[in-house]
């Protein structure tokens, strides 16, 4: 056995703490895209699900097309429509930096991708509210936009509050395929690392880890908002 080679890629911590700068940047990154793609798709994915339970035929239609379709369509080809078709072939944002560029169009995919769980979710949710608050709420005269805002979707969202935390993490872990769509993140950090330095086990577990701190804390923190706000039936 090659100890000298077993040491450099097993015991070897040497290009982590060299490149520690360049990691930081790269969750940094990864942090940016997850805290603007999670508010564009709860608020996307709301609409979606308001669109799913509505009266109207059109919009429910509408809502479950692009549901089961975003839903069945892999991120990866989402995310290359982006920065190939919308960028490099439509010429969207093509005049922007490409760091600009890159980022707005990682958002846009990993947004409508993720929105289409959140629906999904949040209408499991409404579909726990039961019948009776509906009625009350047309019984008073509330139209259904009202009776949905005000009624329906509080006790909704207090209900999938711990599938939302799931849809959310998975989200951020989705995050790890931005580099398709142009957007340089920590996934992208560390292939650029295992290029220039090699691939060691600590750089996989440093980065495994870096992934840990930004979901582990995610889930509990979900948890304990779940069985706080939990709905008492």
């Amino acid at each position: 056995m090659d100890w000298n080679n077993f040491y450099d890629k097993l015991l070897n911590f040497g290009p982590f703490l060299e490149h520690s700068n360049e990691i930081w940047s790269g969750f940094l990154a990864t942090i940016r895209l997850s805290a603007m793609a999670a508010v564009l798709a709860l608020v996307l994915g709301t609409l979606l699900a308001a669109m799913r339970v509505s009266p109207v035929s059109v919009m429910r239609a509408t809502a479950t097309m692009y549901v089961n379709t975003l839903r069945n369509t892999p991120l990866t080809l989402i995310l290359l429509f982006c920065g190939l078709g919308l960028r490099d072939t439509l010429g969207f944002m093509a005049q922007a930096a490409p760091t600009v560029s890159g980022y707005w169009l990682a958002v846009a995919g990993l947004s409508a991708y993720t929105a289409a769980f959140v629906c999904e979710t949040l209408r499991s949710g409404i579909n726990t509210v039961p019948i009776g608050q509906a009625e009350a709420a047309r019984s008073v005269g509330l139209p259904f936009s009202q009776s949905l805002r005000l009624v329906i979707l509080p006790q909704a969202f207090r209900a999938v509050i711990a599938p939302l935390g799931s849809v959310l993490i998975a989200m951020i872990k989705n995050t790890s395929v931005a580099l398709v769509a142009g957007y340089f993140e920590a996934t992208a950090t560390m292939k650029q690392l295992f290029d220039d330095v090699g691939a060691t086990v600590p750089l996989f577990f440093g980065f495994a880890i870096g992934y840990m701190i930004l979901t582990l804390p995610t889930g509990l923190l979900f948890g304990w908002l779940a069985k706080r706000m939990a709905v008492t039936r």
